[in-house]
């Protein structure tokens, strides 16, 4: 019966639990909420808080009022039949895992043997023992009981469930617990019938099925249900806690308890569950019978109750009991998205003022000005092994290569360069230079030159190639805000770059001017005797445009 009972309460658990384990609730409480915090632990919130100490304070929580419905039995020397119970509790937790439980349960428990017995093989004394007192070895009985059994509880409650590092707070609580019981137990016995006198059992084994429930089924027929005698107690001791007999004599024992319990949360106040105690007192008289002198065998409490607790306590200044919170909670919420982390300011140094930072930059040590790419590495356009900034011819053919230190190939110089060469050495540069006007270039938006812009640099070339005497001073305009003036700079830049790459003229012939008052969509071409920088650094690097 009791091995049906147990398999019974395991599908019990397994049907309540199916899919629960994979629900998830909420991150949980505000951390930020110091409402919630004792003032003994204010302090401590404090320092957290000011990023001056790592953890957070505990914050008060919400203390749980179970009620319990449910079976006691008894597993001993005599069959048990199925009592009931009642019960209530207060759990209040100690951290998220453990926790104290404290309550009464009461209980009426009956059992009812399947054997006939003989008397002289029972230990004590007519005196104590009612079986021996009303029957004799010619006469015997059939062993039963009642008792009725009060029994006061505190236990430490340890929940498997509150941890996890892959959900939010526990839907579940799988909990086992164990610690001291108090039991106060009215244990008596029916051994006698009508007109108080002893029962004949012995017509109940004569004849008829032996099987064990039609042997019960007889004795239940017989017996009246009187349980007029109370039990003997070997060995042990009987307390009248009452005013009065009627309450009659109580068998006190302190007794160890322990088990283990689910329960599943449909609020944040009230969760349902499924209990199993056992209660053992280290004596054998619970079932009203010592079956052999000696023995080391002692009766064991069973009492499988449900459920059902309710969280007491204000919402507004405490969290829920702390074994529905996972502790993990802020630690996981603040590596997803950080909150209370004091995080170190950013510092992106750029030695070298080339625009890439030194953390990324392959060239740190790059003179100022020089023109790099993305990581920081000096360009070398023409791909001879000199930077630009270096290169003093910068778009050498590869079948001039190898090139010298200056990044001039190795080709023989035509004849037409070296007489304009000494026509050049010959010509002195006067005070007057009569390029002639120089056409504008107009920009839509940003640096980049469209094709109307690249014919007009086209024709200003030419005119330029043609008065080899002249500086050719290069103006942009824009000088309201630092966007303003990296814009300017940009577009003067691409205006050389263009007519030194594209159109062969010298480098050296361009004054970089920008940044002047002036219509900021519009480049300035000059000719002029004057001398300037024919490159110059980007004021604002960061707010360069591609």
């Amino acid at each position: 019966m009791a091995s049906k009972k147990y398999i019974l309460i395991l599908g019990f658990i397994c049907l309540f639990t199916s899919g629960a384990f994979a629900q998830q609730s909420e991150a949980g409480y505000d951390w930020r909420d110091s409402s919630k915090i004792p003032t003994r632990l204010m302090p401590q919130q404090s320092e957290f808080l000011n990023n001056q100490f790592p953890y957070p304070a505990q914050p008060r929580d919400q203390f749980e009022i179970g009620l319990s419905g449910g079976v006691g039995l008894i597993i001993g020397d005599i069959s048990p039949a199925f009592g009931y119970g009642f019960g209530i509790s207060g759990r209040k937790s100690i951290n998220h895992m453990f926790s104290i439980r404290g309550g009464y349960i009461g209980s009426i428990m009956k059992g009812l043997d399947y054997r006939i017995r003989n008397p002289n093989t029972i230990p004590g004394s007519p005196v104590e023992n009612p079986w021996i007192a009303n029957y004799t070895a010619n006469n015997r009985f059939v062993a039963n009981y009642n008792n009725k059994a009060h029994q006061g509880h505190v236990e430490l409650v340890a929940s498997l469930l509150s941890t996890s590092y892959f959900r939010g707070n526990p839907k579940n609580d799988l909990y086992l617990y164990g610690g001291y019981s108090f039991l106060s137990m009215d244990v008596d016995v029916n051994a006698r019938g009508a007109n108080n006198q002893p029962y004949t059992f012995a017509p109940i084994f004569a004849s008829g099925s032996q099987k064990r429930k039609d042997i019960r089924s007889r004795l239940n027929d017989l017996l009246d249900d009187s349980y007029e005698s109370n039990a003997a107690v070997l060995n042990g001791n009987r307390g009248n806690i009452g005013v009065t007999e009627k309450y009659g004599r109580q068998l006190q024992r302190h007794a160890v308890s322990g088990g283990a319990g689910f329960s599943h949360k449909f609020s944040k106040r009230i969760n349902i569950g499924i209990d199993q105690r056992f209660t053992y007192a280290f004596d054998d008289n619970i079932d009203g019978i010592t079956a052999i002198t000696g023995s080391n065998a002692k009766d064991l409490i069973s009492y499988t109750s449900l459920r059902m607790n309710i969280n007491m306590g204000s919402a507004a200044k405490r969290v829920e009991p702390l074994w529905w919170l996972n502790p993990n909670n802020f630690v996981y919420n603040e590596i997803n998205k950080p909150q209370h982390m004091k995080l170190p300011t950013q510092v992106l140094p750029d030695a070298d003022g080339d625009g890439v930072t030194d953390q990324f930059d392959m060239e740190p040590n790059t003179p100022q000005g020089a023109p790099v790419d993305v990581r920081g590495v000096s360009k070398d356009t023409d791909g001879d092994g000199v930077p630009d900034y270096k290169d003093k011819e910068l778009l050498t053919s590869q079948k001039c290569f190898p090139v010298d230190a200056d990044g001039v190939g190795n080709c023989p110089e035509p004849a037409c360069c070296t007489e304009l060469r000494d026509m050049m050495k010959n010509y002195k540069t006067t005070s007057d230079c009569n390029i002639g006007n120089l056409p504008s270039i107009q920009f839509k938006r940003g640096s980049a030159l469209n094709s109307a812009a690249e014919a007009v640099l086209n024709s200003a070339a030419s005119m330029i190639k043609a008065n080899p005497g002249c500086k050719i001073k290069v103006t942009g305009y824009g000088a309201t805000t630092k966007s303003a003036q990296q814009l300017s700079w940009d577009r003067v830049n691409a205006v050389i770059k263009y007519l030194v790459e594209s159109q062969g003229i010298s480098g050296d012939r361009f004054i970089f001017s920008y940044g002047t008052d002036g219509d900021p969509a519009t480049v300035d071409l000059m000719g002029t005797t004057e001398e300037g920088p024919n490159t110059v650094p980007a004021p604002h690097p960061n707010l360069q445009r591609n």
